[in-house]
């Protein structure tokens, strides 16, 4: 495996996919940015004491062709934990959405990660305020349910049973009692 994901230049991150190099370009938003860092926040004070760690957009080599850079990460297995890296699959990955990245987020990266048995993948959408879950089951990531902020003007429409059966908080599987609102993502 390669020994670290290559920066072309200061605004540049390439990562390795199915043994092609790939550049992340432009960098992302401030948008972006400051929702993996709610994320990371949530995460890093549930586990903080706790086996599994938190890591924000590290290098994460998942095999000999393909080297990711995910926004947000769990590992529970310390020894995939290296110090220039992740060596093999985090237990949950979170993606944050970009108009640069979101076809290959959705689409290779997902079947990657799938492939080498990310557990829980999260893909986070800053326009829409969304999260989609998705769980390993039977070797496939099945969305396992799509959570929404909705805005003011909307949930005031909404009736009483659909507000009731709307879903703000996502109980993330590695754990029984680690809860995200949902609207402190998007805060």
């Amino acid at each position: 495996m390669n020994n670290a994901v290559a920066y072309q230049d200061e605004h540049t991150i390439v990562e390795t996919i199915d043994g092609r190099e790939v550049a992340m370009r432009p960098r992302p938003a401030l948008m972006h940015s400051h929702i993996a860092g709610n994320i990371h926040g949530i995460f890093w004070r549930f586990l903080k004491g706790k086996r599994c760690k938190v890591f924000m957009a590290p290098d994460v080599f998942l095999d000999e062709k393909n080297n990711f850079v995910p926004d947000v990460l769990i590992v529970c297995d310390k020894d995939k934990i290296k110090a220039n890296g992740i060596y093999g699959a985090p237990d949950l990955v979170v993606e944050v959405l970009s108009p640069s990245t979101m076809t290959r987020d959705r689409g290779v990266k997902k079947d990657v990660y799938e492939k080498t048995g990310v557990k829980e993948y999260w893909i986070v959408d800053p326009v829409s305020q969304s999260i989609e879950v998705y769980h390993l089951r039977e070797g496939r990531l099945v969305l396992d349910h799509a959570y929404a902020v909705f805005p003011d003007w909307e949930w005031e429409r909404m009736t009483e049973e659909q507000r009731a059966a709307t879903r703000l908080s996502v109980k993330v599987s590695l754990y029984d009692d680690l809860i995200v609102d949902v609207r402190e993502v998007f805060e």
